[in-house]
């Protein structure tokens, strides 16, 4: 596989992790955590760059050249990798928010085993069962798939018009993520990202107001009172 092709895969994937990532964290949220439709993560689009960027690395580790002599061992030792690189992600990428930008993504605290709130087995497991369905499931037709992704030139445009969204949105997010950590930073906390929107669809439901789930900072008061009123709560 030359370079091209490689960034074709990379981008591909990274499009469909992104989607599905997002997908799975809205039915996560609704059904399991919160028990609330919420659009999860930072940014505002139906997209998590977490499962984009897992997605592509799963495929970089399925390069890797593994000869045990056993085809079993084989797969265990490159599943085991794909499982421990997911867990490493999300450590960093939850990390970075953490110490960077004053924000939490998600937290684990209450989880068995958990480091600082940000990882803990019981998801590094979910990791390695997605590392599983990807190397035996989706890694075969990935090659196939690419052919078809290149061969099909309107997709490809779905795909660069994904790409043109998602870096508009990043901007945007990224400039709510910066009001958000002055006031973090001032109040010395970590603001929760996911509570933060909590409180503003509760609030809004409580004078019968409907909640926009695309845009969950939009309430009729601005981001500085609603991150005072999440502090005021001790959240």
């Amino acid at each position: 596989m030359n370079i091209v092709e490689f960034l074709l895969v990379a981008a591909f994937l990274f499009f469909i992790g992104s989607v599905l990532g997002w997908c799975l964290e809205v039915l996560f949220r609704r059904f399991c955590s919160a028990k609330k439709w919420i659009n999860p993560g930072f940014l505002t689009g139906p997209y998590l760059p977490l499962y984009g960027f897992g997605l592509a690395g799963l495929f970089g580790i399925s390069l890797i050249p593994v000869n045990t002599g056993s085809a079993a061992w084989d797969a265990v030792i490159i599943i085991a990798l794909m499982g421990i690189t997911m867990t490493v992600i999300e450590y960093i990428a939850g990390l970075i928010f953490i110490k960077g930008m004053k924000i939490r993504l998600w937290d684990y605290s209450n989880r068995w085993g958990n480091i600082q709130g940000i990882i803990c087995p019981l998801f590094s497991l979910f990791w390695l069962l997605i590392s599983v369905f990807f190397y035996f499931v989706i890694d075969p037709f990935v090659i196939d798939a690419v052919v078809w992704f290149v061969n099909n030139m309107a997709f490809a445009f779905v795909v660069g018009l994904f790409f043109g969204v998602f870096f508009v949105d990043l901007g945007h997010s990224i400039n709510i993520s910066a009001k958000i950590r002055k006031f973090a930073k001032d109040k010395r906390i970590v603001v929760s990202l996911e509570k933060l929107k909590e409180n503003i669809k509760d609030k809004l439901e409580s004078v019968h107001k409907k909640p926009s789930f695309v845009f969950p900072f939009k309430s009729g008061s601005s981001l500085d009172e609603q991150l005072q009123d999440y502090a005021d709560k001790g959240e």
